[in-house]
C-alpha cells in the first residue's frame, strides 16, 4: 500500500464513517470504500451475505469480479458472474485514483432468474458450508428497479466525488469538521432533490420533519451556533436511521454510529450527570447484527441505572472477539435493574420482559441458541448486558 493509500485509510478511520450513514440509510442497497487493491476500507450500508461470505475469498476484499473492474480514473456498471448489477467508482486526487466507491449487488427484474441458475450444491462443496445457507443468502439477494439503481449510482457518484474534495481538504488542513459537514450536508440534501423532481425517488422519500431540521440547522450554522447545529444533525439521523428498520443485518458499526449520536443527544441533556465511552475495535465494525439490539439495552442502562441515581453515573460499550465469536457488552455504575425488572425479564407473561426475551430470540434465530442476551450482572454497584454473536456463516442458518 503506497503513501496516499494509507493516508486515505487514516482519513476513514478518523473522519469518514458517521459522514454519510444518515443520508445512505435512506437506501438499503450496498455502498463501499475500498482502496485500489480492492481492500474494503469502510461499510455504509453491507454486501448481502452471498456477495461477501460466498463470493468474496476475503471478508475485508471484495470479489475477483470487482477487482478486475478497478481500473484508475475508469468508472463502470457491470454484471458479475451470476448475474448481480454493480457499481464502481474511482475516488480520485491530483489526477490519481486513491480508491473506489463500489456497491449495489442487487438483481434487475430481468437478471432476477439468474439466481436460480446458480449451483447450490457445487458452491456448498467449494465452500464447506451448508447448502440451506447458500440457498437463503441467494434468496436473501434484492432485486431492486433499474431507475432505483440509476439514483442510487449518481448518490453514489456523488459521495466519491465528496470524499475527493474531503479528502483533499484534511490533507491541506484548511477546514473545520463543522464546516465541511454543512456544506456537505447542503450539497446532498440538494442532490435528493434534483433525483426527486425526475420522479425518481429514494427508498424513503425525506420526511418533512428532516427538512425542517436540516434548515433549522443552517440557521444554526449561519448564527455560530454549534452545538444546536450538531444537536440538530445528530437527532436528523437518528430519526432517518429508526425508520428504516427492516428485518436485515446491519454492520455493529452502523448500529454503534446511531448510539453514539443517541448518547451525545442525552449527554447534552444530563449534562455532567452521564459519562459514556464507547470502544469497539475497527476489526469488529464490519461483522453484522440484527438492527437495534444494542441501543436499546444502552437505554435500559440509561433509564434505569443511571436516571435513578442522584450524582448520575457512567455508561460503557465495548466488544471482545474470541476466535469465531463477538461479545458486546453494555455496562453502566447505577443503581442495577429495578427487582420487577429482572423478575420480568424471566416470566413470559410479563409484559416489562417482552422486549428483552424478543431480542434474545432474534439474536438466537440469526445465529443460533448458544447465542443471544444475558443479564451478566445487575446489583447497586450497576449492571453489565452481554451480547454474543457469531461471525461464522453457517451460525446464521
Amino acid at each position: 500500500m503506497n503513501k496516499t493509500d494509507k493516508t486515505l485509510k487514516d482519513f476513514v478511520d478518523s473522519n469518514l464513517y458517521s459522514r454519510y450513514s444518515g443520508l445512505l440509510s435512506l437506501s438499503n442497497i450496498s455502498v463501499q470504500l475500498v482502496d485500489t487493491q480492492g481492500e474494503i476500507l469502510l461499510e455504509f450500508n453491507p454486501s448481502p451475505d452471498f456477495c461477501k461470505l460466498i463470493c468474496q475469498q476475503d471478508e475485508r476484499r471484495v470479489c475477483s469480479d470487482y477487482i478486475c473492474k478497478l481500473e484508475p480514473g475508469k468508472g463502470d456498471r457491470f454484471t458479475c458472474r451470476h448475474g448481480l448489477s454493480n457499481i464502481v467508482l474511482p475516488v480520485d486526487f491530483n489526477d490519481q485514483t486513491v480508491g473506489y466507491v463500489v456497491g449495489a449487488q442487487v438483481y434487475s427484474p430481468e437478471s432476477e432468474h439468474r439466481k436460480y441458475l446458480i449451483d447450490i450444491m457445487a458452491l456448498a462443496k467449494e465452500k464447506n458450508l451448508e447448502p440451506e445457507f447458500i440457498a437463503k443468502s441467494i434468496s436473501a439477494i434484492k432485486t431492486i428497479e433499474e431507475s432505483k439503481v440509476d439514483i442510487h449510482e449518481q448518490l453514489c457518484n456523488h459521495i466519491a466525488k465528496n470524499i475527493s474534495y474531503d479528502f483533499s481538504e484534511s490533507l491541506q488542513n484548511t477546514d473545520t469538521a463543522i464546516a465541511r459537514l454543512s456544506i456537505e450536508k447542503e450539497m446532498l440534501e440538494k442532490k435528493i432533490l434534483d433525483l426527486e423532481a425526475k420522479n425518481m425517488s429514494l427508498v424513503v422519500n425525506p420526511h418533512f420533519l428532516f427538512n425542517t431540521l436540516n434548515t433549522i440547522a443552517r440557521i444554526a450554522y449561519f448564527e455560530k451556533s454549534h452545538t444546536t447545529e450538531e444537536l440538530i444533525y445528530c437527532l436528523s439521523d437518528l430519526l432517518r436511521y429508526n425508520l428504516k428498520q427492516d428485518d436485515e443485518l446491519h454492520t455493529i458499526g452502523a448500529e454503534i454510529d446511531n448510539i453514539d449520536k443517541y448518547l451525545y443527544i442525552q449527554k447534552k441533556r444530563f449534562r455532567n450527570r452521564l459519562e459514556y465511552e464507547i470502544d469497539i475495535a475497527d476489526s469488529v465494525k464490519p461483522h453484522r447484527i440484527p438492527n437495534m439490539i444494542i441501543q436499546p439495552m444502552v437505554e435500559n442502562a440509561l433509564i434505569h441505572g443511571i436516571t435513578p441515581k442522584r450524582d448520575g453515573g457512567k455508561i460503557k460499550i465495548y466488544a471482545e472477539k474470541y476466535k469465531d465469536d463477538i461479545h458486546i457488552f453494555v455496562v453502566d455504575n447505577g443503581n442495577g435493574f429495578p427487582k420487577e425488572v429482572l423478575q420480568s425479564l424471566q416470566q413470559p407473561e410479563n409484559k416489562l420482559g417482552i422486549g428483552f426475551r424478543s431480542t434474545d430470540k432474534r439474536l438466537k434465530r440469526y445465529f443460533g441458541e448458544d447465542y443471544g442476551l444475558k443479564v451478566v450482572k445487575s446489583d447497586y454497584s450497576g449492571s453489565t448486558v452481554k451480547i454474543s454473536i457469531s461471525t461464522k456463516p453457517n451460525a446464521r442458518r
